[in-house]
């Protein structure tokens, strides 16, 4: 807070942000650091979360549970908070290009979470003189909130003893290698880099034809995953999500693409209708070309989770085209609930959720002997079955 001050007291009609994981997070803590920053600088807002400065300066705090509220803005700076809790289509969709016009500047910020888009960051910084990178870690700074010397030490080692390994190293030594607690795949995926599962996987066009797996959004993300199963190998080869988009663009999506097709997995709620159209999301996408479309029943999060764990050790992941995939299956997460001193039974729903929950429904149909590779299709193909006649079908609903 002192630095974007800093900056918003030197520039006239500067416009400055400030971006933590959850509004109600930002509102609890940052907004208290705020006003002390800028306190006899600045006029404050709260209902907006707004320093306003004499010279027409403003700092304004978000949270990324709603980052699209900053799009279209011209930014001259921003502050990324516990970036590893952060979408990271935050930056590339809407914070960079907002950011471009004044060629302003941003600051990532947070504790390590594994090996995810602040890991990638991380390092790709590193080799570019246009960033400064830096990692603290205890040891090298020997300063722990206000204490140094012996205070600090004893802090440190009454910490070590209260915490498990990975949690004290992610604190305390900024390892990005220690697995973020809670999360359900990090031994699967540890395990998957162990033995390169995780690198360039190809798609094969003279293989089987490609399937997709989606985890549908209205006002929330929609993922899309991309498989094509080798064998008894299952190679993930692409991974799409954003926000806000019509069905059409996904469809315009998936046409774009080189793949031949074989079924597309949805989610239970894509066989509700709408209020206003009276149509399901499933038979909106048929008639948009996208068939032929499964839609599969209800399972609970825990379950679908089991099951993905059981068939992780055959799963082939691209490292490049499902780097969004690998982020989010990195930080999902179980909450922690204090009260109780254990872990919540539900997933903690946030951007993470989105291609998780994509992997859970392709793990499911797996578990359903639905492993076997598909006849090839083109989009689009004619013909429909009612809903009535779909519905009758076993395992869910087909549409050809």
């Amino acid at each position: 807070m002192n630095y974007l001050t800093e900056h918003a007291t030197a520039t006239a009609d500067g416009r400055y942000a400030y971006l933590g994981p959850l509004y109600r997070q930002v509102k609890q803590a940052a907004w208290d650091g705020l006003r002390e920053a800028a306190t006899g600088a600045a006029e404050f807002s709260e209902s907006e979360l707004v320093a306003k400065f004499p010279n027409e300066a403003r700092i304004q705090l978000f949270g990324a549970d709603n980052y699209q509220a900053l799009r279209g803005m011209h930014l001259d700076g921003i502050v990324l908070d516990e970036y590893g809790d952060i979408h990271p289509n935050a930056w590339t969709e809407v914070i960079r290009p907002a950011l471009a016009a004044k060629r302003g500047f941003a600051v990532f910020i947070g504790t390590p979470k594994g090996r995810n888009h602040f890991y990638q960051l991380y390092e790709d910084t590193k080799r570019d003189p246009d960033w400064f990178n830096a990692l603290y870690r205890f040891a090298d700074s020997g300063v722990i909130g206000g204490l140094t010397g012996d205070a600090a030490l004893a802090e440190v080692e009454a910490a070590r003893r209260a915490m498990t390994i990975d949690h004290f190293a992610q604190e305390y030594e900024c390892s990005f290698e220690a697995a973020i607690t809670g999360a359900y795949y990090a031994r699967e995926l540890e395990a998957a880099r162990a033995q390169r599962r995780i690198h360039t996987v190809p798609w094969e066009p003279t293989g089987s034809a490609v399937e997709t797996y989606w985890d549908l959004g209205i006002s929330d993300a929609t993922a899309i995953l991309f498989v094509q199963r080798m064998g008894r190998e299952i190679h993930l080869v692409d991974y799409y999500e954003s926000t806000g988009l019509a069905l059409h663009a996904y469809a315009k999506l998936l046409q774009e693409r080189p793949y031949t097709y074989g079924m597309h997995h949805l989610p239970h709620d894509a066989g509700a209708r709408e209020l206003g159209s009276g149509k399901t999301l499933g038979e909106q996408l048929v008639a948009l070309g996208v068939r032929p479309i499964k839609i599969h029943e209800k399972n609970t999060p825990l379950d679908g989770i089991n099951q993905a764990r059981l068939v992780f050790p055959r799963f082939w992941i691209d490292d490049t085209k499902c780097q969004g995939l690998l982020d989010a299956l990195a930080n999902y997460r179980a909450d922690y609930d204090e009260k109780k001193r254990t872990f919540k039974d539900e997933p903690r729903h946030d951007w993470a959720s989105h291609g998780a929950d994509a992997l859970r429904l392709l793990a499911c149909a797996m578990r359903l002997g639905e492993d076997a590779p598909r006849p090839k299709t083109r989009l689009p193909r004619r013909g429909v079955l009612s809903v009535e006649q779909a519905r009758k079908e076993p395992m869910g609903v087909r549409w050809r």
